[in-house]
């Protein structure tokens, strides 16, 4: 495995002891501050595809070793998309995707992509069989459609989506039944952790990767406050329980890559005033108002991403 940090905020390097940890691990840490705050929330394809490309260049030693990587605030998430595209470029089979995420990310956006929109562009990649997305409690799937959700890969069979726990979502639509819902009327009913129970979703899950090998990538706002601090809201998920589907999912799938997000860090923005501003207005709404704790934050996201770090050095070869 090859450790690296991708420093896109402050985030990471106010958690010394994180830090420290990760030197010692002989990580890789890449710096990419200025040019991320451009792309931050939300980027255009133009911007994207110029962060891709510097990124790529960064990317291109070791290209064939697994790579865990840690980068900062949720707000980057979509990044992770990228990541998946780098992970699969020497895969001769497709793979399946594990979201850990309070949020679904499956909204749609045009000319770009959202850090709540990524999913449909990890979908798009040709080595990507099946995403499966663990953990939501978020409104998100309160009438998802009214919300701008793309519910079409779900009808696909490429993905599936399991909350930690939630109420029916009320559609429009009709999108019959699968793995990890059925419809009645007019409202999709989640397979939830909840109601299947921590142990027997586990093993639910585990039959529903039929893929040699996995991506794994961990929003940490799925986690109770008590285990992070992040930008968003937070789901009701323990520590405990995502290190134990971690363990599991790697005891049968190989890991070719993974990737955590998650940490809080005031939010930074680029590019023209309408931009900046848009992006500041779409935080007022979607965001918890107010700044956490600093200490706390640091303290408690060091910790999340210590015990993190640990268990996937185990799990990655």
């Amino acid at each position: 495995m090859r450790l690296v940090v991708l420093h896109l905020d402050d985030a990471l390097e106010l958690q010394a002891d994180f830090i420290r940890a990760c030197k010692e691990a002989d990580a890789r840490q890449i710096r990419m501050k200025a040019e991320a705050q451009a792309i931050r929330l939300w980027g255009r394809a133009l911007g994207l595809e110029e962060f891709r490309r510097a990124l790529a260049k960064e990317w291109s030693e070791d290209p064939t070793e697994p790579r865990l990587t840690f980068m900062g605030s949720g707000d980057f998430h979509h990044v992770s998309a990228f990541l998946v595209a780098f992970a699969v470029e020497n895969q001769s089979a497709p793979i399946t995707v594990v979201h850990f995420d309070n949020h679904p990310d499956w909204v749609k956006f045009e000319n770009g992509t959202h850090c709540g929109s990524w999913i449909h562009r990890a979908l798009q990649h040709p080595k990507v069989a099946k995403v499966i997305t663990v953990g939501v409690c978020s409104h998100d799937l309160r009438r998802p459609e009214w919300k701008g959700a793309d519910l079409s890969p779900l009808l696909q069979g490429r993905l599936e989506l399991y909350p930690y726990d939630h109420a029916p979502s009320r559609v429009r639509r009709n999108y019959g039944s699968a793995a990890s819902f059925e419809q009645k009327s007019r409202a999709l009913h989640w397979k939830t952790i909840r109601s299947l129970g921590p142990e027997p979703f586990l093993d639910y899950m585990l039959s529903r990767i039929a893929t040699p090998s996995v991506y794994l990538t961990v929003d940490k706002d799925v986690l109770a406050r008590e285990d992070a601090i992040t930008n968003w809201d937070q789901g009701r998920m323990r520590m405990p329980y995502l290190l134990s589907l971690v363990r599991a999912i790697a005891k049968q799938h190989a890991v070719v890559g993974a990737d955590v997000t998650g940490d809080y860090s005031t939010p930074r923005y680029s590019g023209d005033l309408w931009t900046r501003f848009s992006k500041r207005v779409e935080s007022f709404i979607d965001q918890p108002h107010g700044q956490p704790d600093s200490a706390q934050a640091l303290t408690i996201n060091s910790a999340a991403n210590h015990a993190l770090l640990e268990v996937f050095s185990e799990v990655i070869a």
